[in-house]
């Protein structure tokens, strides 16, 4: 089989990057002090989430092969369906976790999680995010808003819609992504517990009145 190395090497930077054309986390906070803040927290740390995660998936479970397949454009564009509905569902995760840990410990007032939400994946038209995607996922996102218990959803497996998300939609053969369920999950929830920790952190002496 002859490569394409041109082709290659831009996916390979593409990889580096994520294969995201969303920015990596480039927003360092000593605390977390407005609603601009928290919104730039929740979109980079779920595209960080979701592009170490996937990465690291394929890369695991193709190893040394994963240059040719890359050259499979049915396989690019599988890559790129799962980056964002893994994305969209880590956005709505992380929107609902901070918001019900500010809500619960905090004693935020004003529940801007709807306007954050679709703020930013309005953005995230200019990266590529399709139409029909964005629609789908504001409607699923307004479906799981009206079901949160604000008080307890950051308590409750808050990251297992993600989760069970990067397990769906990773472009690996069925019979191989049962082997490695347990595994993939894990994977993820020790990226978000990280987020979780961060979070915490930052918000450590903030209070509403």
């Amino acid at each position: 089989m002859r490569l394409n190395y041109k082709n290659i090497i831009n996916l390979l930077k593409d990889m580096r990057n994520y294969m995201f054309p969303i920015k990596k986390i480039t927003s360092r906070f000593s605390q977390i002090k407005s609603i601009e803040e928290l919104q730039i927290f929740i979109q980079e740390r779920s595209a960080h989430v979701t592009q170490t995660t996937l990465y690291g998936y394929i890369k695991t479970r193709i190893g040394t092969r994963y240059a040719m397949m890359f050259e499979d454009e049915k396989f690019s564009k599988s890559i790129n369906i799962a980056k964002w509905n893994i994305y969209l569902c880590s956005l709505s995760d992380c929107t609902f976790y901070t918001f019900s840990y500010l809500i619960d410990q905090k004693n935020l007032k004003q529940n801007d999680a709807e306007k954050v939400f679709v703020s930013i994946i309005e953005n995230e038209k200019d990266n590529g995010l399709e139409k029909h995607l964005f629609e789908s996922s504001k409607i699923e996102f307004l479906t799981r808003i009206k079901e949160i218990n604000w008080n307890n959803y950051h308590k409750e497996n808050p990251f297992k819609s993600s989760s069970l998300a990067l397990y769906k939609w990773s472009p690996i053969a069925d019979n191989l992504k049962i082997l490695d369920k347990e595994i993939v999950l894990n994977s993820m929830k020790l990226k978000w517990n990280l987020v979780e920790n961060e979070f915490k952190e930052l918000t450590k002496n903030l209070i509403f009145n």
